[in-house]
């Protein structure tokens, strides 16, 4: 690995941000270089926001926004109809999405993971109902597709970074990490 750029979609409180701090986390207690900074327009509840993580092996120089990743987190599934989440995509890179449908749902030209984060962070009790709570849940699945840190390094981070229903964020990764569709 020499770098690894991730883009994360998302809405505001949804943990895009957080999400990214924690893959970042992750990263450093595994003795990688990172970087993690989010990019939003108006600070509230239910705005777009994305979120960006470079990993590296050695010193990352770049001080930009990621506008060709390796792999695009999608937080809200309505972001696929309202923002080109596949928009710089490198060659053979991934999408990973928060739905119920399958990867051969989506006809991107690249390839699709898929995981129903919403369900797994309900049942976890992430959140309210009507809001669920989905960063610590997708982290696991990306953590499946994208072998740049290791699923138990994760579970460090998260319960480094996560002081309110520490087991359950680590469950819910965990789920994600066994279940998701590639």
């Amino acid at each position: 690995m020499s770098m690894t750029e991730i883009r994360i979609h998302g809405r505001g409180g949804q943990g895009a941000v957080v999400a990214s701090q924690i893959l970042a986390l992750t990263a450093m207690k595994e003795g990688k270089y990172v970087q993690s900074f989010p990019e939003f327009g108006v600070e509230r509840r239910g705005a777009t926001v994305e979120a960006f993580v470079r990993i590296a092996d050695k010193k990352i120089n770049e001080r930009c926004k990621i506008y060709h990743p390796h792999y695009v987190v999608v937080m809200d599934p309505a972001l696929v109809n309202i923002v080109d989440v596949t928009e710089g995509i490198r060659e053979n890179g991934w999408v990973l999405i928060n739905t119920s449908k399958t990867p051969k749902d989506f006809s991107f030209h690249t390839n699709v993971a898929t995981i129903d984060a919403f369900s797994i962070a309900t049942e976890k009790k992430l959140g309210s109902h009507g809001h669920p709570i989905v960063n610590t849940t997708i982290l696991g699945a990306l953590v499946k597709i994208a072998p740049v840190v290791n699923i138990k390094t994760l579970v460090e981070a998260i319960r480094e970074s996560i002081s309110s229903n520490t087991e359950k964020n680590v469950e819910a990764a965990l789920a994600a990490y066994d279940k998701v569709k590639i």
